[in-house]
């Protein structure tokens, strides 16, 4: 299909201006969710490395962390600005996914060569990214993802827009901000490689090698901070970035490829899902066999294609994956998505109408998203531990020993003891100095100090079933229920640990 004669788009025009209005009313639904609904059980752990890096402790040195560690910087410095709780981690992701979502219009703005297109391409670009379930649900959150979006989608405008400069200076800013990402999260490890190959492939000006040296050089910038940790313990950050994630992740998980599996499946269930899946392919069909635009814009759509498929294939390898890790390939789909419902609506619609079928895929994905939203109203939320906090608070005497989830001890600022920052690392079961260097607990120590009493205060939100509650009162006097969960202090007695049983498995 020949595309209309081009002329230069404009961001002074009225339609930037409603597209921006557009961006802005997502990203502020993003920060007003992230304030009242977000949560996931799993950035508490998140969330305590940055305080307690705030604190002038070292993840992996001083405690156990067992992801990359440039989002818990990231949410340090936040926390140092706004305040040691989840309000700010939470704020700052959602107006980064925000930000993703303005850099993935003003792309579509720029480059479709179809003006009368560009702001409902435009637009739906920024709706399969800002309003899709998992962009929302975790990219609001103090994880890593909303950071991520942002950096993955910079790296890729910057990238496309080196290959064109004669200079050096965007290559080294793309592989900059390639390599926070892969700093910040192992998830978006195939971004730095994929652009590195394409802007070598696709040049136009200037030297390959130079601006590969350049693009290498901004990687390596951005993991100096790793690099650091790593020169002061190796043993204990190659543990924490690689070896718990590749190795022992799936212990105690006895379903991690079945699990696998109906990941890979889940997409027929969601309604953005399969909308952004399906006209995302519509898009690189269109742009490989259909369209006439010109090679170069062609090769961008096609570079689309590829950091889907190569961070989908990564992805896909984790044991065991989850669906909101495919989040990292929104963007790049949402481009081609793009692209796919103007080909579906040109060729099924008026060519010159594209608000109709714009806006009707909008609707859609708000309606999506609305039933997300109204489906999670009553689902775990920040509020249940901000009510116990108080609790384990008002009943923890300072210098008291508290078990608690991460959560509790990032609200109520008390320091886990050592071992106990990482709750899912009690599964392992490691010889004792070994144990004692990586700062790792096992249950079978924590069960022995639980039995001596060593825990002024217990803290626990698992099901009531869960909970030996004979045990609990035999060994604390008072108890109180908060939100579903409980809290358990004043010890009746303390005991001498008994020593601690021979180490289990060997790493």
């Amino acid at each position: 299909m020949n595309p209309e004669p081009a002329t230069a788009p404009s961001r002074r025009s009225r339609a930037y201006l409603y597209l921006v209005s557009a961006v802005g009313l997502i990203t502020a639904g993003l920060v007003w969710y992230s304030q009242t609904m977000a949560f996931a059980w799993d950035e508490g752990f998140h969330l305590l490395c940055a305080q307690l890096i705030k604190a002038g402790l070292r993840p992996y040195i001083d405690f156990a962390f067992s992801q990359a560690p440039l989002n818990a910087y990231w949410n340090a410095f936040w926390m140092t600005l706004f305040g040691e709780t989840w309000r700010p981690a939470h704020a700052v992701a959602a107006v980064c996914v925000g930000g993703a979502v303005l850099l993935t219009a003003d792309y579509l703005f720029e480059r479709l060569p179809v003006p009368r297109w560009r702001l409902a391409a435009a637009l739906v670009g920024a709706v399969l990214l800002g309003l899709n379930v998992q962009v929302v649900d975790f990219g609001t959150v103090g994880q890593a993802y909303g950071v991520c979006l942002l950096l993955s989608v910079a790296a890729f405008r910057l990238a496309v827009a080196s290959v064109d400069r004669r200079g050096a200076a965007l290559a080294a800013a793309a592989g900059l901000a390639s390599g926070a990402a892969a700093g910040a999260s192992l998830l978006t490890a195939p971004l730095a490689p994929v652009l590195l190959l394409w802007m070598l492939v696709v040049n136009r000006a200037g030297r390959r090698v130079v601006k590969g040296a350049a693009f290498v050089a901004g990687v390596v910038v951005a993991l100096l901070p790793l690099l650091a940790l790593y020169v002061q313990s190796p043993r204990n950050v190659r543990f924490g970035v690689l070896e718990y994630n590749m190795l022992y992740r799936t212990l105690e998980w006895q379903g991690a490829w079945r699990q696998n599996f109906e990941v890979y499946i889940s997409w027929i269930d969601s309604t953005t899902a399969l909308l952004l899946i399906l006209f995302g392919v519509a898009g690189l069909l269109f742009v490989a066999f259909r369209c006439d635009w010109e090679r170069r814009l062609r090769s961008e759509f096609y570079l689309c294609g590829c950091l889907a498929a190569a961070l989908g294939v990564h992805i896909s390898t984790a044991r065991p994956t989850f669906s909101r890790y495919y989040l990292m390939a929104v963007p790049f789909l949402a481009i081609l998505g793009a692209a796919g419902l103007y080909w579906v609506a040109t060729r099924l619609h008026h060519p010159e109408r594209p608000l109709g079928p714009a806006l009707a895929l909008i609707l859609l994905m708000a309606l999506a998203q609305g039933k997300s939203l109204y489906d999670a109203r009553d689902d775990f939320s920040w509020r249940t531990f901000d009510n116990l906090s108080k609790k384990v608070a008002e009943v923890t005497p300072p210098g008291a020993k508290l078990r608690a989830d991460e959560h509790v001890y990032l609200l109520t600022k008390i320091r886990p003891p050592s071992g106990m920052e990482l709750n899912d690392s009690h599964k392992l079961d490691f010889p004792p100095a070994l144990a004692a260097q990586l700062h790792l607990m096992s249950n079978k120590e924590l069960e022995r100090r639980f039995k001596a009493g060593e825990f002024d205060t217990y803290q626990t939100c698992d099901d009531d079933a869960d909970i030996d509650f004979p045990a609990m009162e035999s060994l604390y006097a008072h108890q109180a229920e908060v939100d579903a969960c409980h809290v358990f202090w004043g010890v009746k007695h303390k005991t001498t640990p008994p020593p601690a049983p021979a180490p289990g498995s060997k790493p």
